[in-house]
């Protein structure tokens, strides 16, 4: 007994005669009663009976067929299984993101990437720049987001965005009646900074020498959107990722361009023991519309 015969049968159950069966198989009516005749002979009882040329399904074929149904659904799962591995090497994506995109840009994107893809999952963890690197250079995720203060050695990476950084304000400041805030607007105002090791905090701090201006540092943090809570607190000002300001403006945060221009850069970053599976490309597609399509805040 092989899969051919079991199809055979299968085939003629299911349209009802054996030239339509050949149709379905893509074979000839001749090999289809073939299949049939070595089947029966293989079971020991008849599958069907022969009535004035027709195929009339016996009682022993008809309780076979629900079993021979019930297994070809779980191969038509194994195809569709089959198809999804080839079209996008596994039903997972594992992605791993710094905090400034957790919250805003990548949520956008597995909704776009989920429309097109609903069969295929997606795990997001958030975590600092270093550790995204480190964990897909492990190969523990497929896909990173990391600002650019990470080493990119032994990882395959490209430019993702790079914005400028904006000031937040606590609500009511009086830097809030400035329209654009320069180095020397911070001399001596709480001051909420990121990280040392921040490529945009280290920018920042060249802007400050280089006129002499020393804000009083408050809080440091490595997170834009804690910077934005902690305005919203009055705790101080603060440079952010524009990325990170989503729905802090409605809550009363105050944001104002500043110059010199301080960039945020992100860098995507890629497994590099593997070619990129076409499950990750996709959602590279997907993040890059969201980026195009959600520009960050715009301030005046």
């Amino acid at each position: 007994m092989n899969l051919r015969q079991i199809e055979a049968f299968r085939s003629v159950m299911i349209s009802g005669t054996v030239s339509r069966a050949a149709e379905l198989m893509g074979i000839t009516q001749p090999a289809v009663s073939r299949s049939l005749t070595e089947l029966e002979a293989r079971l020991g009882f008849a599958l069907f009976d022969r009535v004035k040329g027709r195929l009339v399904p016996t009682p022993e074929g008809q309780m076979f067929f629900r079993d021979v149904d019930a297994s070809f659904v779980g191969l038509d799962r194994l195809r569709a299984a089959a198809a999804r591995i080839r079209d996008f090497g596994s039903g997972n994506v594992r992605v791993a993101s710094l905090a400034a995109f957790g919250s805003t840009l990548l949520p956008r994107a597995i909704r776009l990437f989920r429309d097109r893809h609903p069969a295929i999952t997606v795990t997001l963890s958030v975590m600092s720049s270093a550790a995204v690197r480190n964990h897909v250079a492990d190969g523990g995720f497929d896909l990173g987001l990391a600002a650019d203060e990470i080493d990119l050695s032994g990882v395959d990476h490209q430019l993702f965005a790079s914005y400028p950084g904006v000031i937040a304000l606590p609500p009511g400041h009086p830097l809030a009646a400035l329209k654009t805030i320069r180095p020397q607007d911070l001399h001596g105002v709480d001051y909420i900074a990121l990280s040392p090791e921040d490529r945009a905090r280290l920018r920042l701090q060249q802007a400050f020498d280089a006129v002499g201006a020393k804000p009083v540092l408050v809080t440091e943090t490595p997170n834009s959107t804690t910077v934005c809570a902690l305005a919203l607190e009055g705790v101080g000002v603060g440079l952010i990722n524009p990325l990170s300001a989503d729905g802090f403006a409605a809550r009363g945060v105050v944001f104002r361009p500043f110059e010199p221009e301080v960039p945020f850069r992100s860098h995507l970053l890629f497994r590099p023991d593997m070619q990129q599976a076409r499950i990750v490309r996709a959602f590279v597609a997907a993040l890059i519309k969201a980026r195009n399509t959600h520009p960050p805040l715009a301030v005046a």
